[in-house]
């Protein structure tokens, strides 16, 4: 899993890009507080080499609570600026600070 941000100067966004390596998943999905934690508008692209790969455009100046959902199953980024706990899913999400 990883996480590249490009902070664009001409505009208040940064590209995120997200990656799971996931070879044998049938779909992935990054779900946060940015998409409503919808697994539709997070869906990833499977590549070639089995990683399911997006690019998001994220507001700056802000902090987003995320998740992966690979075939139905949660999972956090190691590759997150750090965790929070969250009461309303009774565990630890990732965090992207922009």
């Amino acid at each position: 899993m990883s996480i590249k941000k490009q902070f664009i100067k001409s505009k208040p966004v940064c590209k995120v890009t997200f990656s799971v390596d996931a070879k044998d998943a049938t779909n992935a999905s990054v779900v946060g507080d940015f998409n409503n934690w919808s697994v539709e508008e997070g869906q990833l692209s499977k590549l070639k080499n089995g990683t399911f790969k997006g690019v998001f455009e994220l507001n700056t100046d802000a902090i987003y609570e995320f998740k992966y959902v690979v075939d139905g199953v949660y999972v956090n980024d190691s590759e997150a600026d750090y965790f929070i706990w969250n009461e309303f899913a009774g565990a630890e999400n990732g965090v992207l600070e922009l």
